[in-house]
C-alpha cells in the first residue's frame, strides 16, 4: 500500500509559478510511474503529467509542454511539479498518483485516471487573472 501527500499548493497571479510535491509512504517509489491530475469546479478530472520509473520517461499534457516540469528523487520518495507561467485555467485541485510499472511506460495508461492504484488528497492550485 502507497499513501500519497501533496504539498505546495496556493494562490498565485498569472504569470508566477509553484512548486507542487507528492511524497509517498508505506512504500517507496521504485517501481512505480507517477502522475499527476487537475479538476477544476465543475469539470472532468484531467491529465497533467506522469514520469515513468526512474524518471526514463515523461508525457505532459499539451496544455502544459513547456510550462510544467517534472521531477521524481526516489531516495527521498518525492515526485515534483514545477509549474511556470501559470494561466487562470491552471486553476484546481492537483492530484498525484502512482501506478505499478512492469515495463516500459504505457503512454496510454499513463494518462488515463484509471492507470493508476494510487491516489493523494489533492491540493489546491488557485491562479489568479
Amino acid at each position: 500500500q502507497v499513501q500519497l501527500v501533496e504539498s505546495g499548493g496556493g494562490l498565485v497571479q498569472a504569470g508566477g509559478s509553484l512548486r507542487l510535491s507528492c511524497v509517498a509512504s508505506g512504500r517507496d517509489f521504485d517501481g512505480y510511474f507517477v502522475g499527476w491530475f487537475r479538476q477544476a469546479p465543475g469539470k472532468e478530472r484531467e491529465f497533467v503529467a506522469t514520469i515513468g520509473w526512474r524518471g526514463a520517461a515523461t508525457l505532459y499534457a499539451d496544455s502544459v509542454k513547456g510550462r510544467f516540469t517534472l521531477a521524481r528523487d526516489d531516495a527521498k520518495n518525492t515526485v515534483s511539479l514545477q509549474m511556470t507561467s501559470l494561466k487562470p485555467e491552471d486553476t484546481g485541485v492537483y492530484y498525484c498518483a502512482a501506478g505499478q510499472q512492469t515495463g516500459p511506460l504505457n503512454v496510454l495508461t499513463a494518462q488515463l485516471a484509471s492507470g493508476f492504484d494510487y491516489w493523494g488528497q489533492g491540493t489546491q492550485v488557485t491562479v489568479s487573472a
